[in-house]
């Protein structure tokens, strides 16, 4: 792992080396680990360290870029050069005023060296445990296993200098029988947290609740999704509308919304690295600290997030959500979170008449981002639920759903929630029942 003061040193080194008006320097560390198996057998062992330095140049309001992952004098050198050489040749940006000026930042702990240290033998042995227990049921298992340390630092010529590492554990377990399919999924930045035996029992339990499924029509039902079908919704929200240039460039479910009621009472959505229950870093790619910014509260659109750029178009100030630069979506949340309720999935489908219970999401797809319309199938585990009871599993379906109309019509809310993954970061959600969602199709 590469320690904090080798980090400030390329960077220092980086912003000495440009000429340029301003100059801003980004250096991404990552140290990934990743054990992979099907046919409950491991067949890959990864194990990849790399770090890429990138740099943003400014010439009055042109600008410039370029990245390299070779970390020497020289190589440096030449990178600066060409982003100036980049920059010199680009047409000025009128909406560009500056980098961002140095600001405090409050420090987070997502680092844990137990999971930097996570051994091969160590991942093998977990996943000898799903293994065993899927075996004992005549069932097959495949899924991932991966640990990481990512390091950030970032700076810049107007006296940004920030470094952070993080870690993070994801194990993602799929266990199948000839008919039927479960899944379970646990991210955390400690890995000893991990509750391996557990993750095998869910998606075990829903291997032999979903044999043999059965066919059902398409049309509008009660549904009860679990966190892994909700974070990929909420992903989705974040990704097409949550952000200031989607905003500013008019293609935000947000715009001409802000202050009005978008989606149920019950929902509130925020954005926020600093808590503790999710794996954060406490400054974007520009070096600025991440703020925590509410979205929508209790149905009403409030804010979206902003970076320096879209930030200083409106006479704001960043809320700490820049990606890295260049990017063409501007700036993202990365921690969401969903609010969560005082239900639980076994009263949510005590209490549903007729309803479909879903594990997660597969091959999603926004049709419509300004109605939110989402697309996409059910996976690895789908259940008909009658009369307060799972019945039985059925075939996968298709379902075409405006985001915000789902959230319009939520009836309960877990107390429960989870970790799961998003575009670019983690999101903390919970399940939800929602008394209409739209299925389209079947599949074979």
């Amino acid at each position: 792992m590469i320690s904090e003061e080798e980090v400030l040193s390329i960077l220092n080194e980086t912003i000495k080396a440009s000429s340029a008006d301003q100059t801003e320097a980004l250096l991404l560390a990552n140290n990934s680990n990743l054990t992979r198996f099907a046919s409950s057998t491991i067949h890959q062992n990864m194990a990849e360290n790399n770090i890429r330095l990138s740099v943003r140049v400014v010439i009055g309001k042109k600008i410039g870029s370029a990245s390299t992952n070779r970390i020497n004098s020289s190589s440096i050198k030449n990178l600066a050069n060409t982003a100036l050489s980049i920059a010199k040749r680009r047409p000025e940006d009128p909406y560009f005023k500056s980098l961002p000026q140095k600001k405090p930042i409050v420090e987070t702990n997502s680092y844990v060296a137990a999971t930097a240290n996570y051994s091969p033998e160590n991942r093998a042995k977990d996943v000898l445990k799903i293994i065993k227990l899927a075996q004992a049921k005549d069932l097959t298992t495949a899924g991932s296993y991966s640990t990481e340390t990512i390091t950030i630092g970032a700076a810049n010529s107007l006296g940004v200098r920030v470094v952070s590492p993080v870690t993070r554990a994801s194990i993602s377990v799929i266990v199948s029988s000839e008919t039927s399919s479960g899944y379970a999924n646990y991210i955390c930045a400690d890995v000893r947290e991990a509750n391996i035996e557990n993750l095998a029992e869910i998606a075990i339990e829903k291997v032999l609740k979903g044999k043999n499924p059965v066919t059902i029509k398409p049309g509008e039902y009660t549904v009860i999704l679990e966190p892994d079908a909700v974070a990929d919704m909420l992903t989705f929200l974040g990704f097409i509308g949550l952000g200031a240039l989607s905003v500013q460039e008019n293609r935000s479910f947000m715009c001409g919304n802000f202050e009005k009621k978008i989606v149920g009472e019950n929902i509130t959505i925020w954005d926020d690295a600093l808590n503790s229950e999710t794996i954060g870093i406490p400054f974007d790619f520009e070096g600025i600290p991440k703020q925590k910014v509410t979205l929508i509260e209790n149905g009403i659109a409030k804010n979206v997030v902003y970076d320096s750029y879209t930030a200083n178009r409106e006479g704001k100030e960043s809320t700490g959500h820049a990606l890295p630069y260049p990017n063409i979506y501007g700036p993202q949340p990365a921690n969401l979170f969903l609010k969560n309720g005082n239900s639980n999935l076994k009263e949510m489908i005590k209490l549903t008449e007729k309803g479909i219970l879903v594990t997660r999401f597969h091959y999603t797809n926004i049709e419509d981002p300004i109605r939110t319309t989402l697309t996409g199938m059910t996976r690895d585990g789908t259940f008909l639920i009658k009369n307060g009871e799972i019945k039985q599993g059925i075939k996968n379906l298709r379902f075409t759903q405006g985001i915000l109309e789902a959230l319009s019509h939520v009836e309960a809310i877990s107390k429960e929630t989870a970790l799961k993954e998003g575009f670019f970061g983690v999101n903390r959600v919970p399940a939800l029942k929602i008394s209409k969602f739209n299925f389209t199709g079947m599949t074979e």
